[in-house]
């Protein structure tokens, strides 16, 4: 049962969204203290474990679910919340890689994905701002009107026929000029939906346990799980790892994926001078916008304004030393284009899993058991993979046919040129981060580290994390990431030990935010 006790604010950022800022305080459940047995374990409280859970309690199944944090602590509540089919790596080169049939099933998935979302919001009646509306595909500065023409007839192909290319989009407040339309798009305040979803799992019989680190995640005729605490969990049809990087495989899907962190600024604007629309450009990195309504005002009373979000300026995570330009680099674009903006209320980064191949994992984990189940890639479309993926886990633990299972295969292998250029590209990446364990340190000294920062120094054979914190007070841990052994960089925007080749993530003091690292960072 949850706690009557509201969560703490503890994500895995310091960062505060603009959806833990308009929302109902999130259940909180006591941790798991014995051994336990179900149907079904899940690890993970975010979109992707909260989703299956529902799904499968639906049908009857005993689930039990475990979460380290507190539920949306990861990246679930760091997200825009965009519901689209209009896909990041764009149908031309999804088609490319996958066919004309690839794509389309790419297209009918997603499209399907944001129908289950607002059949759920229906079926048990969860108050979370859910509504349908146009998105915008528009060009920067320097786009050509050929990508656009190129991706029309390309998205067509894959059934979305009623996308269309329009020379002015008529919107009011911005206007992106030259575009694609893509309608029936989708957008929630994820965290209210959330609330309703574990609402509904626990009304089902679903188990939840909160602050619960799972350690081992064992498949086969005797499927369970170990937590760190030492309790264990049997699972008699299978286990579901839905933690956004999968933890129990140590190397496969990690050469195929790539973390990067991503920014976002909300800024307030006056009720109804923007049309309410998503809207994504073709810049690399690209920027995504949306609006998120605000009922009340900071006093009470209704709010004259609602939040303008803005995400963008991606790049691999543990690779940038000053992540708080790249806010500023967002609040100048956002300003540029939307000069009704008035005060940014919230700046925050978040983590997205980019597949080599542009199209997420979910299945059975290569390499493991038959009953082991991952979902991880989202690629930017955290929400609609988050339930597509449920979906067709869903169908493998039932032992039905899935009709995107083949194409979202974990182990799959895209044999053409971009995706294995891709790869390359990203291992070689991962390769030269290793040669930080030959060098020197950030700073040669304790005494160089400001106060509420962290830096790397050698110590000999060895690289060590140093955190001073507000007091002046230095805390110390190995600076060595125990996934993979490569060095920590920090991350002086969200107070955070990153590595560079991976995307595992610790707090200042070492503890674990995320994997695909099992432990925190070792003692110095």
């Amino acid at each position: 049962m949850p706690n009557k006790f509201p969560n703490p604010a503890r994500t895995s950022g310091t960062t505060t969204t603009s959806w833990f800022g308009t929302a109902p305080t999130l259940p909180t459940f006591e941790p798991l203290t014995e051994n336990a047995s179900a149907d079904v374990v899940i690890v993970g409280g975010g979109i992707a474990g909260l989703t299956t859970a529902y799904l499968l309690t639906r049908e009857g199944l005993d689930v039990l679910l475990l979460e380290d944090g507190e539920l949306a602590s990861g990246e679930t509540g760091r997200t825009t919340a965009h519901l689209s089919n209009a896909l990041d790596d764009r149908y031309t080169t999804l088609e490319n890689l996958f066919g004309q049939e690839g794509a389309r099933l790419a297209a009918d998935s997603h499209t399907t994905a944001i129908a289950a979302i607002e059949g759920i919001v229906k079926k048990e009646k969860i108050d979370c701002d859910f509504t349908r509306l146009d998105g915008y595909l528009f060009l920067p500065a320097n786009g050509s009107s050929k990508e656009l023409s190129q991706e029309l007839e390309a998205a067509h192909r894959a059934g979305l026929t009623k996308v269309e290319h329009l020379s002015e989009a008529g919107t009011t407040g911005f206007e992106p000029g030259e575009c694609l339309k893509f309608p029936a798009q989708g957008q929630f305040h994820i965290l209210k939906y959330l609330v309703g979803l574990t609402a509904a799992i626990t009304k089902k019989g679903g188990r939840i346990h909160t602050n619960t680190r799972v350690s081992e995640v064992h498949g086969g005729a005797n499927a369970r799980v170990l937590t760190a605490d030492g309790a264990e969990v049997k699972a008699r049809k299978g286990i579901v790892v839905a933690t956004n990087s999968p933890f129990n495989d140590r190397v496969v899907m990690h050469t195929k994926q790539a973390a990067y962190r991503t920014y976002v600024v909300a800024a307030r604007v006056p009720k109804g001078s923007i049309t309410k629309a998503l809207y994504w450009d073709t810049a690399d990195p690209y920027h995504y916008v949306r609006l998120q309504e605000v009922e009340a005002g900071p006093r009470g009373g209704a709010a004259n304004y609602d939040l303008l979000i803005v995400g963008g300026e991606d790049h691999k995570t543990g690779q940038d030393e000053h992540p708080e330009a790249r806010l500023r680099c967002l609040e100048e674009w956002t300003r540029d284009r939307f000069p009704m903006v008035k005060d940014f209320d919230y700046r925050w980064s978040g983590q997205v899993m980019e597949p080599q191949d542009g199209l997420a994992y979910a299945g059975r984990n290569p390499l493991d058991s038959d009953n082991v189940f991952i979902i991880t890639g989202d690629s930017g479309h955290g929400m609609t993979h988050g339930t597509l993926g449920p979906m067709i886990i869903t169908d493998l633990i039932q032992g039905r046919p899935n009709p995107w299972a083949e194409l979202y295969d974990p182990g799959r292998i895209t044999a053409k040129p971009e995706s294995a250029l891709e790869f390359i590209k990203e291992n070689v990446n991962v390769a030269f981060e290793y040669t930080d364990l030959l060098t020197g340190g950030d700073v040669k000294t304790t005494e160089e580290i400001p106060v509420g920062e962290g830096a790397v120094l050698r110590r000999g054979l060895s690289k060590v994390a140093v955190y001073k914190d507000n007091q002046g007070t230095t805390h110390e841990c190995s600076a060595i990431c125990p996934h993979l052994g490569c060095v920590v960089h920090w991350n002086n925007l969200e107070k955070s030990w990153d590595c560079p080749c991976h995307g595992s993530r610790f707090t200042a003091l070492g503890e674990l935010l995320n994997g695909p690292a099992a432990s925190g960072l070792a003692p110095a």
